[in-house]
């Protein structure tokens, strides 16, 4: 039986444990960029929920703009773990950036989004998928062959379309932009996202 999350639960875990998660993200974050590892995470002293299996994606910005962003797509690990070490990852393996620097601290903004488990989409065409994808709410992780991707359901606020949504997807994966094969598969989740743009001090 899968013990991942799904929405409610998530809803209700994030306003019982926000504040600490959101800390918890921003201190292991100050502690990877001192040291160059996440912090050290013993699960059994946090509560029961946030010890058993969860999937998060930390995202970062400065002066409006994205500076790193890492997570999972399924719970492998405990969440309260996932979490500390998805911050950790999104200040310092980003492949798409440079290493956070402490001086880029102040100002930065966290937010800190916690997945439900992916339910596939069966669909015998990317018409027919589209049909069943839930605008402004599903995020979507498409694998084809080796190669695939994630949009977490923030994205729509970009791409409001469907088409260019699972387009978007398909770019990210390395793959053409028409591209459907008996081969690709579709997978859907939700997320509840918590941030604070507080957490390190105003800009200097």
């Amino acid at each position: 039986m899968d013990t991942a999350l799904s929405t409610p639960p998530v809803r209700a875990l994030l306003d019982r444990h926000g504040p600490l998660l959101l800390a918890l993200a921003a201190s292991s974050l100050r502690h990877a960029v001192t040291t160059g590892e996440p912090l050290g995470i013993d699960p059994a002293v946090y509560a029961p929920e946030l010890a058993g299996p969860g999937a998060s994606f930390v995202t970062l910005r400065r002066n409006g703009e994205l500076r790193g962003c890492i997570g999972s797509a399924q719970a492998w690990r405990p969440l309260i773990v996932d979490i500390a070490g998805n911050a950790a990852a999104a200040a310092l393996e980003d492949p798409r950036f440079p290493s956070l620097q402490a001086s880029e601290l102040p100002g930065l903004w966290l937010s800190l989004s916690i997945l439900t488990v992916p339910e596939p989409v069966t669909a015998s065409s990317e018409a027919d998928a589209l049909t069943q994808i839930r605008s402004g709410r599903d995020g979507l992780i498409l694998s084809d062959g080796k190669r695939s991707a994630l949009l977490l359901p923030q994205v729509w606020e970009m791409l409001p379309d469907p088409v260019a949504f699972v387009a978007a997807l398909k770019d990210k994966a390395g793959l053409p932009a028409h591209h459907w094969s008996p081969e690709t598969r579709l997978q859907r989740f939700e997320s509840v996202t918590i941030e604070d743009a507080h957490l390190f001090g105003p800009s200097s």
